[in-house]
């Protein structure tokens, strides 16, 4: 059985309700196991938690774009890491991204280059979304990759929605698709 770790940062609920929807088009897939790895509002995980990380086979990072890159509660944990970087724990494990802000664009780039970044200092193997963009004119707000994301998942949530209420729900759509992508790729790995 792969393992899959989801390991994220959420601050006000948005980007959990992301990750829950990665997590959910990876458990459409048979032969795959995953679990969500939240970083505490101090900037910490557990030892069991970071015992998932070193038994997956793929990490997706997740965090929200504050002030143009990721929260520092995920800064903290990434630098939390550096002993395992140290000792290449991560390498060759497949590794993803994803990131929600109030806006539509957001710096939200910035911190989809962050997490790649992060991914190769510790020689991850880094897999895009594998979608096109809903660039059409006849597109709409909630098709599939709205927000047009190659490197990394992109959502967005109003900044006075509820977590109820965004992201929206074609970014949940594309979430599933892409956590259904990366849990293929990493159960072809085996």
């Amino acid at each position: 059985m792969s393992r899959i770790g989801i390991l994220f940062h959420s601050g006000y609920g948005h980007t959990r309700v992301q990750a829950e929807a990665v997590l959910a088009g990876i458990n459409k897939l048979s032969g795959v196991e995953a679990q969500m790895v939240e970083v505490s509002e101090q900037g910490e995980l557990t030892e069991a938690q970071w015992q998932w990380l070193a038994e997956a086979q793929g990490i997706i990072f997740g965090s929200p774009t504050y002030m143009g890159t990721v929260s520092w509660q995920f800064k903290k944990v990434a630098d939390a890491s550096s002993q395992i970087w140290a000792n290449q724990g991560w390498k060759d494990k497949l590794a993803a991204g994803f990131t929600n802000s109030a806006t539509v664009n957001g710096d939200k780039a910035i911190t989809i280059q962050y997490l790649q970044a992060f991914a190769a200092q510790h020689s991850m193997l880094w897999v895009s979304t594998g979608m096109m963009p809903a660039n059409q004119k006849e597109s709409d707000r909630n098709d599939l990759n709205y927000l047009g994301g190659f490197s990394g998942l992109l959502a967005q949530s109003p900044s006075n929605a509820s977590p109820a209420e965004g992201p929206l729900p074609g970014d949940l759509a594309t979430a599933e698709v892409f956590g259904e992508r990366f849990a293929t790729l990493v159960r072809q790995q085996g």
